[in-house]
């Protein structure tokens, strides 16, 4: 009896210590790798956040090590999140477009016409996330803006590589829009969103679809501070931001490989900019370059990239990246002036932040309207967090609020 009480006593000890030790070399690792300067809202919150992410990650390498489940399937447990009960406000369900899982919500209040139709594809470096994950998101949008909003499951990398991602979200957009008059839409007004690599999807097939005359025209596009493009990724913000949570640099590279080739090899070339040929680059130099970026966004630093000699390997290996369906940035002119009104969010402190900044010069050049909202003091993923308790930030859903207001006056 007596030692069987030690050794649970030495066993509680070793997860205590262990446990200590993991939340001390989080923090130890959040505090030596990421930098959040003093205009980001609310630095104590993200760095809580962003120390639950690491420590999640390590704890998923530690369990891989162990040979008791892989660290991508852990981490996607734990971010996964769940659907809820019912909503006074919804009819909320889960359905099949196709051979694509979508959850439909729908408001239970009466609607004299068709109501607005906001399609959306959630974002987690299109590694991670799904429609549980974006639950309170896409119940806030459509309650709040009195749309029919449908989320999207695509297919997630490393399993499943570019175009999968892309295809689903296609497939789906392509079915709502056949069959929008059941839910009670009007076919004219459907909208395609999305946040981060989300916002990539929605942009490309808003791309895709302007070419088809048998669907109706998408009414609007909005695109939650996106990635759009997987050329340069020394950009002004890139440069700024690349230690700020939620979305370092590096790990956004790395998102990129997986979705692209389920591979992360090249990720150092891709990062130094030697994936791509010098030519490859000049052609896309007028959509792509730091020289579209206003002056007020480099104040904080940049410094211009010497060309390097591009390795063809690593080129022959990424050059899908250069489609529009994965880089939207980089469509036809002829492709870019048929797209609808837009809305774009970025945020001052994301990686991504010039990405939108481009792709708003593009649209405003090509005489499309467009709408965009900027937070300050924001970064990449802080919409996600506008409803977390006391981790909630208000700038988050002064964002969220953004997208609404835009949808309603549509």
């Amino acid at each position: 009896m007596e030692f069987a009480y030690a050794l649970l006593v030495l066993v509680l000890a070793v997860f205590i210590a262990a446990f200590v030790l993991l939340v001390v070399g989080t923090i130890y690792f959040d505090l030596s790798n990421s930098k959040i300067p003093p205009g980001v809202d609310q630095p104590v919150k993200l760095r809580i956040i962003h120390c639950v992410y690491i420590g999640t990650a390590v704890l998923g390498k530690i369990l891989e090590k162990l040979g008791l489940c892989s660290q991508l399937s852990f981490v996607r447990s734990l971010r996964w999140g769940k659907k809820f009960g019912e909503d006074p406000k919804l009819f909320i369900k889960d359905l099949q477009f196709g051979k694509v899982p979508v959850r439909l919500y729908q408001p239970r209040a009466p609607c004299a016409g068709g109501r607005r139709g906001v399609i959306f594809f959630h974002g987690g470096g299109w590694m991670f996330g799904s429609i549980d994950t974006y639950e309170t998101m896409c119940r806030y949008i459509a309650r709040e803006s009195e749309s029919v909003v449908v989320s999207v499951e695509y297919r997630l990398a490393p399993e499943h590589t570019y175009p999968a991602q892309y295809e689903d979200c296609l497939a789906a957009t392509t079915h709502f829009m056949k069959t929008a008059e059941d839910y009670g839409v009007d076919p004219a007004c459907i909208i395609i969103s999305g946040d981060s690599a989300g916002g990539n999807l929605a942009a490309a097939v808003c791309q895709t679809l302007v070419s088809r005359r048998d669907l109706p025209k998408v009414y609007a596009q909005v695109l939650i501070y996106p990635c759009l493009q997987a050329i340069d990724f020394n950009l002004p913000s890139y440069q700024q931001n690349c230690a700020i949570p939620m979305l370092f640099r590096e790990r956004t590279a790395f998102y990129i490989l997986q979705y692209l080739t389920g591979d992360a090899s090249f990720l150092e070339d891709v990062l130094e900019g030697s994936h791509m040929p010098v030519d490859v680059k000049l052609k896309f130099r007028k959509w792509l370059s730091a020289d579209n970026i206003p002056k007020e966004f480099k104040v904080r630093g940049y410094k211009p990239q010497v060309p390097i000699e591009c390795s063809k390997e690593v080129y022959e290996a990424v050059k899908n990246c250069c489609e529009p369906a994965f880089s939207p940035l980089l469509a036809d002119d002829a492709v870019v002036r048929q797209l609808p009104e837009s809305f774009i969010l970025t945020c001052e402190y994301d990686v991504l932040r010039d990405d939108g900044l481009l792709y708003k010069k593009r649209l405003e050049d090509s005489g499309v309207p467009v709408t965009w909202y900027h937070m300050e003091n924001g970064f990449h993923g802080i919409i996600s967090l506008f409803s977390l308790g006391r981790l909630t930030f208000q700038s988050g859903k002064k964002g969220l609020d953004n997208v609404v207001n835009f949808l309603r006056r549509l």
